[in-house]
């Protein structure tokens, strides 16, 4: 339980259904998180695990947060891909380390406060996009295993936005009207180099920008100020509009194109995971999407190896960032996904 208006409402459904209890995360380490927010953010949980009438429980995984997403975040950025960190978060931390402490207290399964809807067969788990399409979080959790799927519950996936504030205020809990979080928990300012900086005591080294062809336009920042598809803030005229087409951890460059340069119809996904069958026998076609707020696209995935696929889309897509996650669906149902090279 965050102290948000989800997980609060997920408490109180799977109150409902079973013995439950809520759980908070405290993920707090030196330099990283505000601990003001956290302890009010763990008072709310409480507060509403009182009104329910559950146990309230602690979770102290500041050290695993720490090893399992901030640093691969930091390292990502340092090789010159742009991360999704709540990717990471999800797999080793909500239904990793968390699910692993709800067990130890006793309990079966987990529930949360995803929007993203839940079907058992009798050999899989599948997941399929929410009932409110404008909050489906099944982008967040292509990395999930059978394993993981079968100690889960999605008491809102049925739910609207709308309907789940309804709830909380009758209720009466105090979070039902705060507003939703945009923003990476531990950086929530946005400025991702500047935190980097601080956590790390490393300065960004500037370097250049360079065109298609080689040739330098002017200096930038540092490498990791930037990604693929941005136009603002570059800090550099051209005398046209110009956009980050590409950049190199290893040279510190940042290249510029137009914007056309952007598109492309094919990508290369690894570390893979398929949650409707174990393999891909042949290529299939697809809808599959390379950003969280895509509209995911029609394409043909083909799986190479165990750990590989490669996307071929039928109309090219703009800006695709190596780090980010390639998703796929089949209807509304989530087929899986990886991290794109």
């Amino acid at each position: 339980m965050s102290g948000g208006v989800d997980s609060a409402v997920a408490a109180y459904l799977a109150s409902t259904e079973c013995n439950a209890a809520g759980v908070t995360m405290r993920l707090l380490t030196d330099n990283i998180g505000s601990k003001e927010s956290a302890d009010a953010d763990e008072q709310g949980a409480a507060k509403v695990c009182r009104l329910l009438g559950i146990p309230h429980f602690v979770a102290d995984l500041g050290h695993a947060f720490r090893q399992a997403v901030v640093d691969p975040f930091i390292a990502a950025y340092e090789r010159g891909d742009t991360p999704n960190p709540c990717i990471f978060c999800n797999k080793a931390i909500k239904f990793g380390a968390l699910l692993d402490f709800a067990i130890k207290c006793g309990y079966d399964k987990i529930a949360t406060g995803h929007y993203i809807r839940l079907e058992r067969t009798a050999d899989r788990t599948l997941l399929r996009r929410a009932a409110d399409d404008s909050k489906d979080q099944t982008y967040m959790l292509w990395s999930l295993t059978q394993d993981v799927l079968s100690k889960c519950e999605f008491p809102l996936g049925q739910l609207t936005k709308t309907e789940v504030r309804t709830i909380a205020a009758t209720q009466n809990f105090p979070m039902a009207a705060r507003k939703d979080s945009q923003d990476i928990c531990f950086v929530p300012d946005g400025d991702y180099a500047a935190f980097i900086a601080r956590v790390t005591g490393k300065t960004p080294v500037p370097g250049y920008y360079i065109d298609r062809d080689g040739r330098i336009l002017g200096q930038h920042a540092g490498q990791l100020h930037y990604t693929v598809g941005q136009r603002k803030g570059l800090g550099i005229a051209l005398g046209k509009p110009a956009f980050v087409t590409a950049k190199s951890a290893k040279d510190n460059t940042v290249t510029l194109g137009e914007h056309e340069e952007l598109f492309t119809t094919r990508l290369v996904a690894k570390n893979i995971n398929l949650i409707p069958f174990d393999r891909l026998e042949r290529p299939r076609k697809m809808l599959a999407k390379a950003r969280y707020r895509q509209t995911a696209a029609p394409a043909t995935v083909t799986q190479l190896d165990e750990n590989t696929l490669v996307v071929e889309f039928e109309t090219a897509q703009r800006a695709i960032c190596p780090g980010q996650s390639l998703v796929l669906y089949e209807d509304d149902y989530l087929v899986g996904g990886g991290f794109i090279v």
